[in-house]
């Protein structure tokens, strides 16, 4: 989404509670945070690369898997259904980032932002999901090892490295700074791998004519996936709950704010991701004296700009009392 350059600061509710503490609820949502440091791709040239990329692995599919059953390779075959389901993968990141730009509603006041994450976990899912059913098809194997053709292994996974690979540098800017997109790159760049693991096995065949080498390399190569996956299944699993985004130290951003000048002490700080993209930060900052009116657009552009927190609420509160009872 644009940045929206527009900030609800300054929005001043005075509450008589005992002696009359006065509320500040600064509500900032200036400059929406993309990422660590803020970097945004626009979703257009990302459109594009989800549409190649479904299109390129649709074919690839069909040939792979046709190729793979003449030549009775478990490998191409199951790199075909791994591929197949990196289509369903790349389709689910396409509609969370399209569900994304949607705008608010009064029942989804945060727009749709959070299917992105929702995206990552499905897609996290799904990798894992593939990378069993080709370790099991491999295992199922072992018993009764295919004659494999070698040559026609290797010139099909070779074109395999190179439609995956091209796949995932669609997304390779965008992957460092959203996870949604981290989890389309992952998919493409395992589908590399195993295709590169397809073609060393199908050289190793051809020159040893030892079958069992097929499904051992399957298996082999699932395990190095599977090992990338897990810290994507994790990430997304924690901002599911809401956890602190990884590229943020709330100690840091504690300090940043009781560091802020009159704050004389700080509770309920809470940071939590909106999206892939975008986090969200709420706050009760207590002052002796009420700041001036530059102090909350200052304090949300510092978060802005050191934490790539675009969504903050900062609510202020007066009083020495309130610093204990709080």
């Amino acid at each position: 989404m644009p940045p929206h350059d527009h900030d609800h600061h300054g929005h001043d509710h005075a509450h008589d509670h005992g002696k009359a503490h006065k509320h500040d609820h600064g509500h900032s949502h200036a400059g929406h945070s993309h990422g660590p440091g803020g970097h945004h791709h626009g979703p257009l040239t990302f459109d594009r690369a989800f549409a190649i990329g479904i299109s390129l692995n649709i074919l690839f599919v069909i040939v792979e898997f046709g190729l793979g059953f003449v030549s009775q390779s478990v490998a191409l075959m199951a790199d075909a259904g791994h591929n197949l389901s990196d289509v369903l993968g790349l389709a689910v990141a396409w509609a969370g980032a399209t569900l994304a730009r949607r705008g608010a509603t009064k029942r989804f006041t945060y727009g749709f932002k959070a299917s992105t994450i929702l995206a990552a976990l499905i897609n996290a899912l799904l990798l894992l999901m593939a990378m069993g059913a080709i370790v099991f098809e491999a295992v199922m194997r072992f018993g009764q090892p295919a004659e494999v053709k070698g040559a026609v292994v290797v010139v099909v996974a070779a074109i395999g490295i190179l439609v995956n690979a091209a796949t995932a540098w669609l997304f390779a800017r965008g992957q460092k700074s959203d996870i949604n997109l981290r989890g389309a790159y992952l998919h493409m760049a395992a589908d590399a791998t195993v295709s590169a693991g397809v073609m060393l096995a199908g050289v190793a065949i051809w020159w040893t004519g030892a079958n069992w080498i097929d499904p051992v390399t399957s298996i082999v190569v699932s395990a190095l996936i599977f090992w990338q996956t897990w810290g994507l299944l994790r990430e997304t699993i924690e901002m599911s709950l809401n956890a602190v985004p990884r590229a943020i130290d709330i100690d840091q951003v504690a300090a940043a704010l009781k560091g802020l000048p009159g704050v004389t002490a700080m509770h309920d700080l809470h940071i939590w991701p909106m999206s892939t993209t975008e986090t969200v930060l709420t706050a009760h900052l207590v002052m002796v004296e009420m700041p001036a009116d530059a102090f909350l657009p200052d304090a949300q552009r510092m978060l802005q700009e050191r934490f790539a927190i675009g969504h903050a609420t900062i609510q202020i509160e007066r009083g020495e009392a309130c610093a204990t009872d709080c």
